[in-house]
């Protein structure tokens, strides 16, 4: 009997596997474009923060989703359910994708609409370069924040499964 070139299961790892990269490797990219970004030209933050928005809605959530799906069909396979970094990728899921809904998306629409709304209120004093209001800084503090978190628990969850899935 001939020994297929390719298993079904290794097709989704490699689906799990390039729907985790798809989806949260943006993420760890945020810092940079908004530092970069911020500097270049702040005229672009709206858009940038829209962006980001977009991202999360139509990226993130659905690369989740994906990833929670060939992580069942490998966890139901291997018949693993038991152990530790199968429970834990549950939990970052759910954790995960509660923080993208509930907390990242409605924080980056508003940051969206607080950098339009400080771009186009007139500087402080006349010829002075117009600034971030406290409010700005206030909700980019929670986003940055929040994807602090959501980089760790990638970093966590990827370590989980590189050291314990198939030990």
């Amino acid at each position: 009997m001939a020994t297929p070139a390719v298993y079904f299961v290794q097709v989704i790892l490699a689906l799990h596997i390039l729907s985790v990269v798809a989806a949260f490797g943006v993420v760890f990219a945020y810092p940079i474009f908004m530092t970069i970004g911020a500097r270049l030209d702040p005229s672009a933050m709206p858009w940038f923060h829209r962006m980001q928005q977009a991202v999360s809605r139509w990226l993130i959530g659905p690369g989740l989703l994906l990833v929670v799906i060939f992580g069942v069909i490998l966890a139901s396979k291997y018949h693993a359910w038991h152990a530790f970094y199968v429970q834990w990728g549950i939990g970052a899921a759910v954790v995960m994708g509660a923080l993208e809904g509930m907390f990242m998306i409605p924080r980056e629409g508003r940051l969206a609409d607080l950098a339009r709304r400080d771009l186009q209120a007139p500087p402080p004093q006349p010829g002075a370069v117009a600034t971030r209001s406290a409010e700005y800084e206030a909700v980019f503090r929670q986003v940055a924040i929040g994807g602090i978190a959501l980089n760790l628990i990638v970093i966590l969850t990827v370590y989980f499964m590189a050291t314990q899935a198939g030990a």
